[in-house]
């Protein structure tokens, strides 16, 4: 597929919460490289807990509550190197990912997480998720520069949305 940038610009201009705004990256990716499952979480180094803040499977993976932040293999790669992590075999998800099993059944085999980074500190990472193989060294390469900026720009949108909500009046 073509990403369709003047539809992303277009639902960006329009967003009214993170909601709307995860929903046009959301679609933009899909565009750009593809996906079955589609999750947002921020990070809070401060508090060292992750939150799902968007999920287009919320049955599966809904998005409430936190989880406490690992040290990892993948936790060095994402927030150590800030780079992307890609796994193409559910062999190699089952190494790192509790959720194996679920990602498993829901037929998925390969992730891309895209780690973002906004004033020197990891915020959030972008997690796609499809049919085993789907994230090639080719295919991430080529789709990174499409998604990395409005990657941030979403993440960006989304705190200044989220902390709206939270102010009191």
């Amino acid at each position: 597929m073509t990403p369709d940038f003047d539809r992303f610009d277009a639902a960006i201009a329009e967003a009214r919460s993170s909601t709307d705004v995860w929903k046009a990256l959301e679609d933009l990716a899909r565009a750009v490289i593809g996906h079955e499952l589609f999750t947002v979480m921020t990070v809070d180094m401060k508090e060292n807990v992750a939150r799902r803040a968007y999920s287009d499977h919320p049955a599966e993976y809904p998005t409430s509550g936190t989880k406490p932040i690992t040290p990892n293999a993948w936790f060095d790669i994402v927030h150590g190197e800030r780079r992307s992590f890609i796994a193409n075999t559910i062999e190699d998800i089952a190494k790192l990912f509790p959720d194996h099993e679920l990602i498993a059944s829901m037929g998925l085999g390969s992730v891309w997480n895209l780690p973002v980074v906004l004033g020197g500190e990891l915020v959030a990472t972008i997690n796609m998720l499809d049919e085993p193989h789907h994230y090639g060294a080719d295919a991430v390469t080529k789709a990174l520069p499409l998604l990395s900026v409005p990657a941030k720009l979403c993440c960006a949108l989304a705190l200044q949305f989220d902390s709206a909500v939270k102010k009191p009046d």
